[in-house]
C-alpha cells in the first residue's frame, strides 16, 4: 500500500465555522497561499452554495494557488454541485466534495428517508458531479455512528459510481480509537472495489480523540487526513494538522510520509490564531507556547543532561525556535545554576545553596517566571525592585469621541502623570503608561476572560509582553476592564524591570 498520507486542510471551511472566527476573502487567500507553502495536498476552500462570500472565496483561492487541489463542499443536491463547479472554474486542480448522511440517526431524523434511498441519492450526486469534474470525494456523514455493513454498501456504491476519494467522518467525535480503526479495517476487508479510491478520515474532537482516531484510521489503511491548523473547527474542533503530521514524522516505524514542510507549522499556527482571533491554548501540543518549555526541577535536570529525556522532537523542526528552561518556584538547583552560568556567573556549591534559597523567595513573591534581570539582581543584591503602581486613571470615550486617558503611576515612590489618545480606552491608557515608563516592549498577547455573567462581569486580563528575548506575563482582574488591562500591563512590566 502507498505510504503517502495526503493532508486535506479544511481550516478555511470547517475551521472557519467557529463563531467569531470568520475571514474575509482576501484573508482566506493569504492563508491559502501559506497552506500551499506548508505543503498541504488539498485545500477545502469553502461551501460555495452557502453564500456569495463563500463562492467568491473559492474563486479567488482557485486563482491564487497552483499546487494544491482546491476542493469545494456540497450537499448531494444538483444546485449545490452546479455552484461548486462554477466556483472552481479557475482551479488548476479541482475536486467536488459531496455526500449525505450514513448513520440511521441522520437517515431517519435528518432526511426522513431509508437506507436504500440514501444510497441512491449519494450515487446520483457522484454521477452528476462526475460530468463536470473528474476528482470526486464523497462523504458518508456521521459514519462514526453508522452501521458498518450498511456503510460498506454505501462506500462500494459511490466508488462504483466514480468517487475517487471516500471520506469516513466521525462527525460527532463519538468513536473510540480502537472502534474507529476497526471501522476502517472493516471497509478494507469488505468493500471489493475499495482500492479504486483513497479512503479519507475526518474526525471531530468532542471527546478529545480526533487525532487518535485519525491515526487509527491511517494505521488501518486510510491515506488522507482531513484536519485544520491548531485543530480549530465546529464545537470542540477538528483533527489538528500539526499533531497528525508530527505523530507520523516522530513514529518512523509507521513507514508513512506527508508532504508537509514542518518548519512552517509554528509560524502558520500563529498567523491563523491572529487572523481568526482564536488564541492557542498554552499547553496545546506542538504549537502551544509551553510545548517546549520546562519548569519542573526534575524535567530541567533531565533536559540539561540530555534533551531527549523530555523532548521527543526538536522545536526547530516545527519552526518554534528553541526549547526553554523556565525558572519558577518549581525549578531546582541544577536549572538555576545552568541559567546563571549562561549569564556568566560561576559559583560554588555552597554559594549556589545560598542563592537558591533567595531565588525561591523571589519566585514565590513574583508568582511567575524569574527572568535574567531578576537573576542579575539576585547575584548583585538578592532583591528585586518592583516599583511601578497605578495610583489614578481617568478615561474618556464614547460615540464619535476620540478615546483618551490620563494615568498617574507611582514609580519608585514618585508620582508621574501622562495623557494620551488611542483607538480605544485600553489603547489610550497603555500609551499613557508607555509615556511614563518609556518602556520598549512588545505586546505579544492580550486576553480578556469573563469570570462572572451579566453586565457587571468580573473580568480577568492576561497580557504577554516581550523585551528582547525576555517574555513575561501580567495578570489582573477587575469589574473595570480598562483598569484590569493597565494593572496586568504593569504587572508584566514590573516582572521585566
Amino acid at each position: 500500500m502507498n505510504n503517502k498520507v495526503y493532508i486535506f486542510d479544511t481550516t478555511l471551511r470547517d475551521g472557519e465555522q467557529v463563531p467569531g472566527c470568520q475571514l474575509t476573502t482576501p484573508e482566506k487567500v493569504i492563508l491559502a497561499k501559506e497552506l500551499e507553502l506548508l505543503g498541504v495536498d488539498i485545500i477545502e476552500a469553502g461551501f460555495p452554495i452557502s453564500s456569495p462570500g463563500d463562492f467568491e472565496s473559492v474563486v479567488q483561492i482557485s486563482k491564487a494557488v497552483t499546487n494544491p487541489t482546491i476542493c469545494a463542499l456540497t450537499r448531494a443536491v444538483d444546485k449545490d454541485i452546479d455552484a461548486a463547479v462554477a466556483s472552481l472554474a479557475y482551479a488548476k486542480n479541482k475536486r467536488i466534495h459531496t455526500g449525505i448522511g450514513a448513520s440511521d440517526f441522520h437517515i431517519k431524523y435528518k432526511f426522513n428517508s431509508t437506507r436504500e434511498e440514501i444510497i441512491q441519492r449519494g450515487v446520483a450526486a457522484v454521477k452528476y458531479a462526475k460530468k463536470s469534474v473528474e476528482d470526486i470525494e464523497f462523504y458518508c456523514e456521521d459514519a462514526g455512528r453508522a452501521d458498518n455493513v450498511f456503510l460498506a454498501q454505501m462506500v462500494e456504491a459511490v466508488i462504483a459510481a466514480g468517487a475517487t476519494v471516500v471520506n469516513i467522518p466521525d462527525t460527532n467525535g463519538y468513536c473510540l480509537p480502537e472502534e474507529y480503526g476497526a471501522k476502517i479495517k472493516f471497509l478494507f476487508d469488505n468493500v471489493k472495489n475499495i482500492h479504486q479510491a483513497i479512503i479519507s478520515v475526518h474526525c471531530h474532537n468532542d471527546l478529545g480523540l480526533a487525532t487518535a482516531n485519525s491515526l487509527a484510521g491511517v494505521v488501518n489503511g486510510a491515506r488522507q487526513v482531513e484536519c485544520t491548523i491548531n485543530g480549530i473547527g465546529e464545537r470542540a474542533g477538528n483533527t489538528s494538522l500539526e499533531e497528525v503530521v508530527m505523530s507520523i514524522k516522530t513514529h518512523g516505524e509507521l513507514d508513512l510520509v506527508t508532504s508537509i514542510n514542518t518548519k512552517r507549522i509554528y509560524p502558520l499556527s500563529r498567523k491563523v490564531s491572529s487572523m481568526m482571533r482564536m488564541p492557542v491554548q498554552p499547553n496545546k501540543a506542538i504549537v502551544g507556547k509551553n510545548a517546549f518549555a520546562h519548569s519542573s526541577g526534575i524535567h530541567q535536570d533531565g533536559m540539561i543532561k540530555n534533551k531527549q529525556n523530555y523532548e521527543i522532537m526538536e522545536p526547530e523542526d516545527v519552526g518554534a525556535g528553541k526549547s526553554s528552561i523556565i525558572l519558577t518556584a518549581r525549578s531546582g538547583r541544577a536549572a538555576l545554576n545552568y541559567r546563571l552560568e549562561l549569564l556568566g556567573y560561576h559559583i560554588s556549591k555552597e554559594e549556589l545553596e545560598e542563592k537558591y534559597t533567595k531565588f525561591l523567595e523571589i519566585a514565590d513573591a513574583k508568582k511567575d517566571n524569574v527572568n535574567d534581570k531578576d537573576l542579575h539582581a539576585l547575584m548583585d543584591h538578592g532583591v528585586v525592585d518592583r516599583g511601578i503602581f497605578l495610583e489614578d486613571m481617568e478615561v474618556t470615550c464614547g460615540f464619535k469621541k476620540t478615546p483618551s486617558a490620563k494615568v498617574t503611576l507611582r514609580v519608585n515612590g514618585i508620582s508621574h502623570t501622562a495623557e494620551s489618545i488611542g483607538n480605544g480606552p485600553v489603547d489610550a491608557a497603555l500609551k499613557s503608561v508607555e509615556k511614563i515608563v518609556n518602556s520598549k516592549v512588545e505586546l505579544e498577547e492580550f486576553l480578556v476572560q469573563t469570570i462572572t455573567e451579566g453586565s457587571n462581569d468580573f473580568g480577568k486580563v492576561h497580557m504577554t509582553v516581550k523585551s528582547g528575548e525576555q517574555i513575561n506575563h501580567g495578570f489582573s482582574a477587575n469589574t473595570d476592564i480598562v483598569v484590569a488591562s493597565v494593572e496586568a500591563y504593569l504587572d508584566a512590566l514590573n516582572k521585566l524591570m
